[in-house]
């Protein structure tokens, strides 16, 4: 026996299970895996505000005495309720294994971000919407050379990345081995998310359905394309956004071996401090101190274009990374999140919970927190003082 050789053992959360997800992410253990996402990842970095946006509690019973408030928030899979107005919390409830100060996985409203690092690009006149991908990323593969940064924006390509949660072997779950969220196995390999994406192929990116075609790939795509555009890392957007947001605690995020972040999923925030963050489509990308993040026209026009969303979502659209249906904007998050900021009223609702089915999917229930969501932001307000 080797004297120098040391005896190891897989690092047993991140190990691929039988389902081939990692041990964190199968069903008996996801609910603590979403509740510790940041400190479980392989590769992360965190952020913080110099400013913290304050908030007041100014409850409004009107939202607790809602019967489906009150179903959705009694559940064995709540994790947390806050509904902020302004600076005003109008709800909050959270369940008994978590609190104010926990971070919790916002899985793909991480998504939300790009709206503003790339509404800011545009309004700066470094990027195209109408451009294609490769005028910005020469070296990329076929799945996304010819798209648009419009049609990438609107998941609205076609490729051959998948993203069905019930196939344990689908594209998006493949992903998850670079950005550290899972140990390779058999012929995986651990490499940047870049080496990754590069590798995805397509004959014809164009969508002749009609309905938006989900792929956290697209995410991640902009993100490289607004690096190469401005010259600039995700990490400096990001801490411009925190900032701009007031957060109290850390925005985590997982990033790939070489820094990169996971703009498509990987963020953990606590359910104030992602209502802080949705506040900023509210006031239209001005934030605290009057730090202006993101860009007022592009939000407007993502209220007003868009791909519609497969059923039972259609009656939304997506649109500039972001969810809408024409006076709000949120999105959700795989496992049973979302933030929904309604522009028109101000109110933002935050809903965290974590579903422990095999898929950790079910859209039936996941339309129910959204039109939640949106009863509450159509309550009658009156002007804050």
């Amino acid at each position: 026996m080797d004297k120098h050789k040391l005896n190891t053992t897989p690092n047993p959360d991140l190990m691929t299970v039988g389902d081939h997800k990692a041990f964190w992410n199968s069903p008996d253990a996801r609910r603590l895996g979403f509740h510790n996402l940041h400190k479980n990842t392989r590769y992360s970095m965190s952020l913080r505000a110099d400013e913290v946006l304050d908030l007041e509690k100014r409850i409004d019973r009107r939202i607790d005495d809602m019967q489906e408030v009150r179903h959705l928030t009694g559940t064995n899979i709540f994790s947390a309720m806050v509904v902020l107005r302004g600076q005003h919390v109008l709800y909050e409830k959270y369940a008994d294994d978590f609190g104010p100060d926990c971070p919790h996985s916002i899985m793909s409203i991480t998504k939300t971000h790009m709206n503003l690092i790339i509404g800011s690009l545009v309004a700066d006149g470094l990027i195209d919407l109408n451009r294609t991908v490769d005028a910005y990323l020469p070296d990329i593969g076929t799945g996304y050379a010819k798209a648009t940064i419009q049609q990438v924006l609107n998941m609205d390509v076609v490729n051959d990345y998948t993203e069905d949660y019930s196939d344990p072997y689908a594209s998006s779950y493949k992903h998850e081995v670079s950005m550290g969220w899972r140990l390779p196995i058999g012929d995986e390999v651990d490499e940047t998310q870049g080496e990754f994406l590069k590798k995805v192929s397509s004959n014809n990116t164009t969508n002749s359905s009609g309905v938006a075609l989900y792929k956290s790939a697209n995410t991640d795509i902009l993100g490289m394309v607004a690096e190469h555009a401005s010259g600039r890392t995700l990490r400096s957007f990001l801490a411009e956004i925190v900032e701009a947001a007031g957060l109290e605690y850390a925005l985590h995020i997982s990033t790939d071996r070489d820094g990169g972040p996971w703009m498509s999923g990987g963020g953990s925030l606590t359910a104030r401090d992602l209502a802080r963050y949705g506040s900023l489509f509210v006031r239209r990308g001005v934030g605290v101190n009057g730090r202006q993040v993101g860009n007022a026209d592009f939000i407007e026009a993502t209220l007003k274009q868009g791909v519609t969303m497969a059923n039972p979502r259609d009656w939304i659209k997506y649109s500039n990374q972001t969810n809408t249906n024409g006076r709000w904007m949120g999105h959700g998050g795989y496992g049973g999140q979302y933030m929904l900021a309604d522009l028109e009223s101000g109110v933002v609702g935050v809903f965290y919970s974590v579903l422990e089915n095999s898929s950790a999917h079910d859209a039936d229930y996941s339309t129910e927190f959204i039109r939640m969501l949106e009863a509450i932001a159509k309550l009658p307000f009156k002007d804050e003082e």
